[in-house]
C-alpha cells in the first residue's frame, strides 16, 4: 500500500512538474514579435546624407517579452554618428495605441556614399527576455530605399577676351540624372572683380549636356569660385561650388589676337597713310592755284 502511495506521489509531481515546464514553454513561445521599417525620411535616401528611419516593434503587449533588446547594426549600407546609440531596451506589456500594441524605435543615420540605387539590406538585432544570463539574439533583414538624385558638374573657363574683358565658361552634366532650375552664380572673390551681371540661368539640363555661359570682369591667376545650383529629379533644390583655375599665359599670345592686332594695326596705318596722301594733294593743289594767281596777276 504504501508503494502505490509513493507512486501516486511521484506521478502526481512529475505531471505538475511537466505542466509547469509547459506552460513556462508556452509563455516563452508567446512572445513573437513583428518588425517592420514604418518610415525613411526622405524616401529614396540619398547616397552621402543622412535618412530618418522609424522601425515598428509589434507585439510587445505581451509581457512575457520581459525586457526586449533592439539594435540597428552599424554596417553597409549606413553608418551611425560617433557616440550615437544603436540600441536600446523596450519594456514589453506597455506599448498600446490604437487598439493594437507596438513600439516606434527612431534612428538618424548617414547612408553610405557607394550605396547602390534601389533596395538595400538593414540588419537589425533583436532579443526577448534580454536580462536572463544568456540571451538569444534573433537577426532581422530589412530593405532600405535608396536612389542617387544627385548630379554632378565640370566646369572650364574656355575662353577670355582681354578686349572686351568677357570670360566664357563651359560647364558638362558629368552626373547620371537631368536636372531644372540650372543656375550659376558668381560670387564676391578676390580673383575675378566682375562686372554686372552674377547669376547665369541655364534652365534644364540632361545628363551629358554641355553649354557656355561669359561673364565680364577682370579675373587674376587662381581659382574662381562658382556657385552652381539646381532641383534634382524628386524636386530637392541642390547646391554645389567648383572652383576652376584661370591661367591668363593660357589666352596670351594666341594667333587669333595677333591676327586681331595685326589687322588693328594695319587699318590705323591705311588710316594714316590715307590722311597723309590727302594733305600733301591739297598742299599741291593749293600751290597749284596760287601759281595761277600769280600768272594772271602779271599778265594784267
Amino acid at each position: 500500500m504504501k508503494k502505490v502511495i509513493n507512486f501516486a506521489i511521484i506521478f502526481i509531481a512529475t505531471a505538475m512538474l511537466i505542466g509547469i515546464t509547459g506552460a513556462s514553454q508556452a509563455n516563452v513561445g508567446a512572445c513573437n514579435p513583428s518588425i517592420s521599417l514604418l518610415n525613411q525620411d526622405p524616401y529614396p535616401a540619398i547616397p552621402g546624407e543622412y535618412v530618418k528611419l522609424v522601425f515598428q516593434v509589434d507585439g510587445l503587449d505581451n509581457s512575457n517579452c520581459g525586457n526586449f533588446y533592439f539594435e540597428l547594426i552599424n554596417d553597409y549600407p549606413i553608418s551611425f554618428d560617433p557616440g550615437a546609440n544603436t540600441s536600446l531596451i523596450l519594456q514589453s506589456g506597455t506599448y498600446v495605441s490604437n487598439y493594437g500594441s507596438f513600439a516606434l524605435v527612431p534612428f538618424k543615420v548617414r547612408v553610405n556614399e557607394t550605396a547602390l540605387n534601389g533596395d538595400n539590406e538593414l540588419w537589425v538585432k533583436y532579443s526577448p527576455n534580454n536580462q536572463v544570463a544568456q540571451p538569444t539574439y534573433f537577426l532581422k533583414k530589412l530593405n532600405l530605399a535608396v536612389n542617387d538624385t544627385k548630379s554632378d558638374f565640370e566646369v572650364s573657363i574656355k575662353d577670355y577676351d582681354y578686349t572686351t574683358q568677357t570670360a566664357t565658361f563651359e560647364i558638362l552634366n558629368i552626373g547620371k540624372n537631368n536636372v531644372e532650375g540650372l543656375t550659376v552664380d558668381l560670387p564676391n572673390q578676390e580673383n575675378f572683380s566682375v562686372k554686372g551681371n552674377t547669376r547665369n540661368i541655364l534652365g534644364s539640363f540632361n545628363s551629358g549636356d554641355d553649354t557656355s555661359f561669359t561673364f565680364e570682369g577682370i579675373p587674376k591667376k587662381g581659382a574662381i569660385s562658382l556657385d552652381i545650383k539646381y532641383n534634382d529629379n524628386i524636386g530637392v533644390r541642390r547646391e554645389l561650388t567648383k572652383a576652376v583655375n584661370f591661367d591668363p599665359e593660357l589666352f596670351t599670345g594666341r594667333i587669333k589676337d595677333q591676327k586681331s592686332t595685326n589687322y588693328t594695326f594695319i587699318i590705323v596705318l591705311l588710316i594714316v597713310i590715307g590722311i597723309i596722301v590727302w594733305l600733301v594733294i591739297r598742299s599741291r593743289n593749293k600751290k597749284k592755284k596760287n601759281a595761277l594767281r600769280l600768272q594772271a596777276l602779271k599778265r594784267n
